[in-house]
Protein backbone atom coordinates (compact mmCIF):
# COMPACT_ATOMS: atom_id res chain seq x y z
CA UNK A 1 0.00 0.00 0.00
CA UNK A 2 1.14 3.83 -0.59
CA UNK A 3 0.43 6.69 1.81
CA UNK A 4 1.35 10.38 0.42
CA UNK A 5 1.58 13.20 2.94
CA UNK A 6 1.37 16.58 1.72
CA UNK A 7 3.51 19.28 3.56
CA UNK A 8 2.06 22.28 3.43
CA UNK A 9 4.36 24.29 5.80
CA UNK A 10 7.41 26.52 3.95
CA UNK A 11 9.68 24.75 6.23
CA UNK A 12 10.31 21.48 5.05
CA UNK A 13 12.05 19.98 8.47
CA UNK A 14 9.56 22.12 10.78
CA UNK A 15 6.73 20.87 12.83
CA UNK A 16 4.28 20.17 10.30
CA UNK A 17 6.99 18.15 8.69
CA UNK A 18 7.78 16.09 12.12
CA UNK A 19 3.89 15.57 12.87
CA UNK A 20 3.38 14.27 9.31
CA UNK A 21 6.81 11.81 9.78
CA UNK A 22 5.07 10.42 13.28
CA UNK A 23 2.21 9.31 10.80
CA UNK A 24 3.40 7.69 8.38
CA UNK A 25 6.37 5.76 10.74
CA UNK A 26 4.02 3.45 11.84
CA UNK A 27 2.48 2.43 8.31
CA UNK A 28 6.56 2.58 7.29
CA UNK A 29 6.87 -0.28 9.51
CA UNK A 30 4.14 -2.05 8.46
CA UNK A 31 5.19 -2.17 4.96
CA UNK A 32 3.38 0.38 3.35
CA UNK A 33 5.52 2.22 0.46
CA UNK A 34 5.17 6.39 1.91
CA UNK A 35 5.99 9.61 0.68
CA UNK A 36 6.49 13.19 1.95
CA UNK A 37 5.61 15.83 -0.57
CA UNK A 38 6.95 19.37 -0.16
CA UNK A 39 4.00 21.77 -1.29
CA UNK A 40 4.43 24.43 1.20
CA UNK A 41 6.42 27.39 -0.50
CA UNK A 42 6.01 25.98 -3.96
CA UNK A 43 3.76 28.20 -4.71
CA UNK A 44 0.93 26.91 -6.05
CA UNK A 45 -1.54 28.93 -7.80
CA UNK A 46 -4.79 28.85 -6.78
CA UNK A 47 -7.64 27.84 -8.83
CA UNK A 48 -8.97 30.02 -11.91
CA UNK A 49 -12.66 28.43 -12.25
CA UNK A 50 -11.56 28.24 -16.39
CA UNK A 51 -13.29 24.61 -15.87
CA UNK A 52 -11.19 23.69 -18.49
CA UNK A 53 -11.12 20.08 -16.52
CA UNK A 54 -14.76 19.76 -16.51
CA UNK A 55 -14.20 20.03 -20.86
CA UNK A 56 -11.05 17.88 -20.57
CA UNK A 57 -11.93 15.09 -17.77
CA UNK A 58 -8.15 13.74 -18.07
CA UNK A 59 -7.91 13.87 -14.77
CA UNK A 60 -5.54 17.07 -14.45
CA UNK A 61 -5.93 20.22 -13.95
CA UNK A 62 -5.51 22.75 -17.45
CA UNK A 63 -2.74 24.87 -15.44
CA UNK A 64 0.35 23.62 -15.59
CA UNK A 65 3.05 25.83 -14.39
CA UNK A 66 3.37 24.43 -11.11
CA UNK A 67 3.36 21.14 -9.57
CA UNK A 68 -0.36 20.37 -9.07
CA UNK A 69 -0.93 17.70 -11.61
CA UNK A 70 2.47 15.65 -10.38
CA UNK A 71 0.81 16.32 -7.01
CA UNK A 72 -3.03 14.60 -8.44
CA UNK A 73 -0.86 11.70 -10.10
CA UNK A 74 0.18 10.98 -6.46
CA UNK A 75 -2.80 11.14 -4.54
CA UNK A 76 -4.69 8.89 -7.87
CA UNK A 77 -1.88 6.33 -6.92
CA UNK A 78 -2.30 6.52 -3.12
CA UNK A 79 -4.59 4.29 -1.26
CA UNK A 80 -4.16 7.10 1.72
CA UNK A 81 -3.97 10.93 1.30
CA UNK A 82 -2.43 13.45 4.38
CA UNK A 83 -2.51 16.44 3.85
CA UNK A 84 -0.67 18.59 6.71
CA UNK A 85 -0.65 22.85 7.10
CA UNK A 86 0.28 24.93 9.63
CA UNK A 87 -2.19 27.13 10.85
CA UNK A 88 -2.22 30.74 9.77
CA UNK A 89 -4.53 33.21 11.06
CA UNK A 90 -6.84 30.21 12.61
CA UNK A 91 -6.52 28.86 8.45
CA UNK A 92 -4.98 26.48 5.87
CA UNK A 93 -1.50 27.67 4.46
CA UNK A 94 -2.41 29.17 0.89
CA UNK A 95 -0.24 26.10 -0.67
CA UNK A 96 -2.67 23.49 0.69
CA UNK A 97 -5.90 25.40 0.03
CA UNK A 98 -4.34 25.79 -3.68
CA UNK A 99 -4.03 21.66 -3.95
CA UNK A 100 -7.34 20.91 -1.98
CA UNK A 101 -9.48 23.40 -4.72
CA UNK A 102 -7.90 22.13 -7.67
CA UNK A 103 -7.39 18.45 -6.94
CA UNK A 104 -10.63 18.05 -5.33
CA UNK A 105 -12.15 19.78 -7.99
CA UNK A 106 -10.24 17.30 -10.72
CA UNK A 107 -11.52 14.33 -8.87
CA UNK A 108 -15.02 15.69 -8.54
CA UNK A 109 -15.22 16.17 -12.77
CA UNK A 110 -13.92 13.00 -13.58
CA UNK A 111 -16.28 10.69 -11.44
CA UNK A 112 -14.77 10.71 -8.00
CA UNK A 113 -11.29 9.86 -8.65
CA UNK A 114 -10.86 10.07 -4.80
CA UNK A 115 -14.06 7.79 -3.82
CA UNK A 116 -12.69 5.04 -1.07
CA UNK A 117 -9.50 6.45 -0.37
CA UNK A 118 -8.27 7.40 3.04
CA UNK A 119 -7.58 10.91 4.02
CA UNK A 120 -6.62 12.34 7.02
CA UNK A 121 -5.61 16.10 7.81
CA UNK A 122 -2.81 17.06 9.98
CA UNK A 123 -1.82 20.39 11.93
CA UNK A 124 0.52 22.26 13.75
CA UNK A 125 -0.56 25.32 15.65
CA UNK A 126 1.19 27.65 17.89
CA UNK A 127 -2.38 27.95 20.08
CA UNK A 128 -5.61 28.64 18.80
CA UNK A 129 -7.37 28.10 14.94
CA UNK A 130 -6.47 24.20 14.28
CA UNK A 131 -10.04 22.97 14.29
CA UNK A 132 -10.97 25.35 11.47
CA UNK A 133 -7.66 23.69 9.62
CA UNK A 134 -8.43 20.50 10.30
CA UNK A 135 -12.15 20.66 9.13
CA UNK A 136 -11.00 22.78 6.06
CA UNK A 137 -9.10 20.08 4.92
CA UNK A 138 -11.65 17.31 6.09
CA UNK A 139 -14.10 19.29 4.02
CA UNK A 140 -12.73 17.96 0.57
CA UNK A 141 -12.03 14.38 1.80
CA UNK A 142 -15.68 13.86 2.74
CA UNK A 143 -17.07 15.53 -0.31
CA UNK A 144 -14.90 13.07 -2.74
CA UNK A 145 -16.39 10.27 -0.78
CA UNK A 146 -13.36 8.97 0.94
CA UNK A 147 -13.01 7.47 4.32
CA UNK A 148 -11.80 10.10 7.22
CA UNK A 149 -10.63 7.82 10.34
CA UNK A 150 -10.55 8.67 13.90
CA UNK A 151 -7.48 8.59 16.38
CA UNK A 152 -7.07 9.49 20.18
CA UNK A 153 -7.80 13.36 19.80
CA UNK A 154 -7.74 16.08 16.62
CA UNK A 155 -5.07 15.47 14.81
CA UNK A 156 -2.88 18.64 16.16
CA UNK A 157 0.70 19.14 17.39
CA UNK A 158 1.89 22.53 19.39
CA UNK A 159 4.78 24.21 18.95
CA UNK A 160 5.96 27.74 17.31
CA UNK A 161 9.55 27.43 16.73
CA UNK A 162 11.10 24.16 14.32
CA UNK A 163 11.13 21.21 17.13
CA UNK A 164 8.41 22.32 19.40
CA UNK A 165 5.99 19.60 18.95
CA UNK A 166 8.77 17.05 20.47
CA UNK A 167 7.52 18.35 23.81
CA UNK A 168 3.92 17.69 22.27
CA UNK A 169 3.61 14.13 23.78
CA UNK A 170 -0.62 13.91 23.41
CA UNK A 171 0.10 15.17 19.79
CA UNK A 172 2.94 12.71 19.30
CA UNK A 173 0.81 9.95 20.60
CA UNK A 174 -2.19 10.71 18.27
CA UNK A 175 0.01 10.70 15.27
CA UNK A 176 1.20 7.43 15.99
CA UNK A 177 -2.23 6.74 16.64
CA UNK A 178 -3.39 7.97 13.42
CA UNK A 179 -0.98 6.04 11.30
CA UNK A 180 -2.33 2.82 13.17
CA UNK A 181 -5.76 3.55 12.13
CA UNK A 182 -4.89 4.34 8.63
CA UNK A 183 -3.34 0.63 8.44
CA UNK A 184 -6.34 -0.83 10.39
CA UNK A 185 -8.66 1.10 7.96
CA UNK A 186 -7.20 0.36 4.84
CA UNK A 187 -6.48 -3.60 5.86
CA UNK A 188 -10.71 -3.57 6.77
CA UNK A 189 -11.79 -1.86 3.70
CA UNK A 190 -9.19 -4.03 1.10
CA UNK A 191 -12.04 -7.04 0.64
CA UNK A 192 -14.74 -4.29 -0.17
CA UNK A 193 -13.10 -1.84 -2.27
CA UNK A 194 -14.46 -3.44 -5.83
CA UNK A 195 -18.14 -2.93 -4.28
CA UNK A 196 -17.77 0.14 -3.54
CA UNK A 197 -21.03 2.08 -5.41
CA UNK A 198 -20.79 4.67 -8.20
CA UNK A 199 -21.79 7.94 -8.32
CA UNK A 200 -25.40 8.82 -10.11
Amino acid sequence: MYAVAFNGSPRKKGNTRQLLDGVLAPLHARGWETEVVQVGGKRLGGCIACYKCVKNKDKRCAVKDDMVNECIQKMLRADAIIMGSPTYFAGVASDIKSLIDRAGLVAHVNGGLFAGKIGAAVVAVRRGGATHVFDTINHMYQMSRMIVPGSTYWNMGYGLDKGDVQNDTEGLANMKNLGEMIHWTASALAPVMDSLPCPE
